[in-house]
């Protein structure tokens, strides 16, 4: 297993950004002396029978990180073999993270174990988006078990698990509905969107269940609640970084270990 890393550190003129490409090449799309925008799309086809997808994200203190997927992720038929999704973050004191993940698709036969935790520094804030998708257009979705674990100095903000298996419906969890698309947001209050949750930590979760994805709300609370995580940082005016020939979509030209000054 090849990690992909991503980690950013406050500096003049410019911070300092070290991106690792593993199943996921981290391209470094703009930054200022405290925020970094960082884009991931797969240096291979994922996700087949048995791929380990392990990602670490280190936000220094009073930086902020934007991640975005250049394109969401299939799990395909595998049944003999699992694929693993793993996601550590740490956020430093006063650091943002910001990751506006797009759909995982548990394709008929796929099975997907997903694991995030992230760690918050005291005044460290997140907002996350995370959307599943089970099954492609027209056929029964696999299987998929998910757990999130989010901590910050004062102990546990929110610890959940989801088990799914789109052969065998549950009532009370998904139900009937193929999409789950959610917001997570810790370490402020953010304004409480219709159907959201409040956590006993400063944070909050909205979630969308339904049908088709084009039908969810969630971009318009990931967009409110990304501002005002941002809005105690510094304005995310970005420097232009040059891209390898291969654009964001391509590995290629890229090597696997880079440090950007």
């Amino acid at each position: 297993m090849t990690t992909t890393r991503i980690a950013v550190r406050a500096g003049h003129p410019r911070a300092h950004v070290d991106l690792a490409v593993g199943a996921l090449a981290p391209r470094l799309v703009g930054r200022t002396s405290g925020t970094a925008h960082v884009a991931l799309s797969a240096a291979g086809m994922l996700l087949l029978g048995g791929d380990l997808v392990h990602v670490e994200v280190d936000v220094g203190p009073d930086c902020t990180l934007e991640l975005e997927d250049v394109g969401g992720m299939v799990a395909y038929r595998a049944p003999r073999s699992a694929s693993q999704l793993t996601l550590v973050a740490r956020v430093g004191s006063g650091g943002t993270l910001l990751w506006r993940a797009l759909p995982l698709v548990v394709a008929a036969g796929a099975r997907v174990e997903r694991r995030t935790q992230i760690d918050l520094d005291q005044g460290g804030c997140a907002v996350i988006r995370e959307t599943i998708v089970l099954g492609r257009e027209g056929e029964t979705a696999g299987s998929l078990t998910s757990h999130i674990s989010i901590t910050d100095p004062d102990g546990p903000v929110l610890n959940e698990d989801l088990d799914v298996d789109g052969s065998f419906p549950e009532p009370g969890i998904l139900g009937s509905a193929r999409v789950l698309d959610a917001v997570v947001a810790v370490g402020f209050r953010p304004d409480l969107q219709p159907g959201a949750m409040l956590l006993d930590q400063p944070g909050a979760v909205a979630r969308h269940l339904g049908d088709l994805m084009h039908e969810s709300p969630m971009d318009d609370v990931w967009a409110t609640w990304s501002e005002i995580a941002k809005s105690s940082a510094v304005p995310p005016v970005a420097t232009a970084v040059p891209l390898t020939a291969g654009g964001l979509s391509s590995p290629r030209g890229v090597d696997s270990v880079r440090s950007v000054e």
